[in-house]
C-alpha cells in the first residue's frame, strides 16, 4: 500500500520528466504550484533561446543598399512616356538624382574632403500650362524609382480647424504608399498639384483669414522645409488624445506644379514695362530675343518676385528655389503624342481592337489633323483623348459584335465627319 505522507516526486512543466527518470539532473521547483518544477536540460534550452534573441535585437539588419540612378537614367525613362518639355526633365532628373544621393551619403558616412558639409534638399516648382506634362511626369517617376510616391491636390486642403483636409494629410497618402513603412516613408517623394490654385487674391498680405489659400501656403512652410509632423493614422481632424505619426520631412522631396493661369501676363508686364524719362540704351537683337522668349514661352522668364506678384507668399517661393517650365505642345509634338510613347492613344485603341479581332489603322493626314484640332481648342495634350473618345464612338460600339477579320481605316475625311466604320476584309482563299 502506497504511503500517502511520502513527498511526490516533482514533474518539469515543459518536458514532463521527474528526477527519477533524469538522474543527475537539477530540478528547479516552481513557487507557485506545488510539484511543478523545471529541469536543468529544459533550462539550457531556454537560456540559448535567450542568447539568440539578444544577439538578433543587438545586431539589427542592415539596410537594403538605396538605389540612385543617375540623372540620364531617368530622363531615358521620362522620354519614354513624356514627348518633348526637355529642360524640365533634366531639372526633374538632377532633383531626384541628388535628393537619393544626399540620403546615401547620410547612411554611408562616406569619408571625403567635404566630410564636414552638410547637403540640402532642393524642392522643386513645375509651371506649365494645362495638359503640357506636369501630372504625367510625376506618374512617370512613381512608377520608375523604388521609393514611396504619392500625389496630392491642393485645392482639397485648408487651414487647420476649418472644413476640408488638413495639410498633414498629404503625408499621410505617402505613409500608405510606402505600406506602413516609416523609413521609407522619409525617404520618399511627395507631388503636390494645382498649388496655384491657393494663392492669394492680391499681392498685399489678407487681413481677413484665407483659409485655403493664404493660410495653406503658411501651414505648408514647415513641412517643405523639415520638420516632425504630426499625422493621424486614419486621416481626418487631430484630437487632444489621439494617438499621431511622428513623420519628419527632412529626407522628402516635394514636387509642386500647376498651370498657373495668369502668370504670363504678370511676367509681360516685368519684361516689356515702360519708364518716363530718358530710358538706358539696351542691346536691341538682346532685347528681341527674351521678347520672342516670352512669347513662346513666358514661363522661362519667371521670377521668385513674379511668383509673389501671382500670389505665392514669399516665404513658400524660397523653399522652393528649383524652377522647371513647361512648354505648351505644337502641332508636332502632338502628333508626337498620339504614337510615339509606350502607352500612346493609339497604341491603347490599337490593343482594344485587336482584342476584338479588328486592326486600327490612322493614316498621316487624319493624325495632323486631331493635332490641329487640339491646338485650336487649347486643351494640351487632354484634349486629344477627348477628340478620340468622339471619333472612336461608333467603331467601339460595334467592335464586339462583328466576327471574322476587319479593319478600321480612319482618315483625314473621317476626322472631319467625326464618322469612322468598321469594314469586314476578305482574305483570298487557297486554292486546292
Amino acid at each position: 500500500m502506497a504511503d500517502k505522507n511520502k513527498p511526490k516526486e516533482p514533474v518539469c512543466g515543459f518536458c514532463g520528466a521527474t528526477p527519477s527518470m533524469k538522474k543527475n539532473v537539477p530540478f528547479v521547483p516552481s513557487g507557485c504550484f506545488d510539484g511543478l518544477a523545471i529541469c536543468g536540460d529544459c533550462l539550457k534550452r531556454g537560456n540559448l533561446a535567450l542568447e539568440s534573441f539578444a544577439g538578433k535585437a543587438a545586431r539589427p539588419e542592415p539596410k537594403a543598399p538605396l538605389k540612385v540612378p543617375t540623372p540620364a537614367e531617368i530622363k531615358a525613362e521620362l522620354d519614354k512616356y513624356v514627348v518633348g518639355q526637355e529642360q524640365a526633365k533634366r531639372v526633374l532628373s538632377v532633383a531626384v538624382h541628388n535628393h537619393y544621393r544626399r540620403i546615401q551619403l547620410q547612411r554611408g558616412g562616406a569619408a571625403d574632403a567635404y566630410a564636414d558639409v552638410e547637403l540640402d534638399k532642393s524642392n522643386v516648382l513645375l509651371l506649365g500650362p494645362t495638359g503640357s506634362g506636369k501630372t504625367l511626369l510625376a506618374r512617370t517617376l512613381a512608377k520608375f524609382l523604388d521609393v514611396p510616391f504619392a500625389i496630392s491636390d491642393a485645392t482639397t486642403l485648408t487651414e487647420a480647424g476649418y472644413v476640408g483636409e488638413d495639410v498633414e494629410n498629404i503625408l499621410l497618402r505617402l505613409y500608405q504608399a510606402a505600406d506602413g513603412d516609416m523609413e521609407r516613408t522619409q525617404i520618399g517623394i511627395i507631388y503636390i498639384d494645382e498649388l496655384d490654385k491657393i494663392s492669394r487674391k492680391s499681392e498685399n498680405p489678407s487681413i481677413t483669414r484665407d483659409v485655403s489659400g493664404e493660410g495653406v501656403q503658411q501651414a505648408l512652410l514647415k513641412i517643405l522645409e523639415g520638420t516632425v509632423a504630426n499625422v493621424p493614422p486614419q486621416g481626418g481632424r487631430k484630437h487632444p488624445q489621439q494617438e499621431c505619426l511622428h513623420i519628419d520631412t527632412t529626407n522628402i522631396l516635394f514636387i509642386c506644379g500647376g498651370a498657373f493661369v495668369g502668370l504670363d501676363k504678370v511676367i509681360s508686364r516685368r519684361c516689356n514695362k515702360q519708364v518716363l524719362g530718358f530710358e538706358e540704351e539696351t542691346d536691341p537683337a538682346a532685347a528681341n530675343s527674351a521678347e520672342q522668349a516670352a512669347e513662346s514661352s513666358p514661363f522661362t522668364l519667371c521670377r521668385p518676385e513674379d511668383l509673389v506678384r501671382y500670389g505665392l507668399i514669399p516665404e513658400l517661393v524660397g523653399r522652393l528655389p528649383v524652377f522647371a517650365a513647361l512648354e505648351p505642345l505644337s502641332l508636332d509634338e502632338l502628333v508626337r503624342v498620339l504614337t510615339e510613347p509606350k502607352n500612346s492613344l493609339i497604341r491603347q485603341y490599337t490593343r482594344m481592337l485587336a482584342l476584338e479581332g479588328v486592326e486600327l489603322d490612322f493614316t498621316p493626314g487624319a493624325l495632323k489633323k486631331l493635332a490641329a484640332e487640339c491646338l485650336e481648342r487649347g486643351t494640351g495634350a487632354r484634349g486629344l483623348r477627348a477628340l478620340l473618345e468622339k471619333l472612336m464612338l461608333n467603331v467601339m460600339f460595334d467592335a464586339p459584335s462583328g466576327s471574322g477579320t476587319r479593319k478600321c481605316v480612319i482618315d483625314e475625311r473621317a476626322v472631319e465627319s467625326g464618322e469612322a466604320k468598321i469594314v469586314s476584309v476578305k482574305r483570298p482563299s487557297a486554292r486546292k
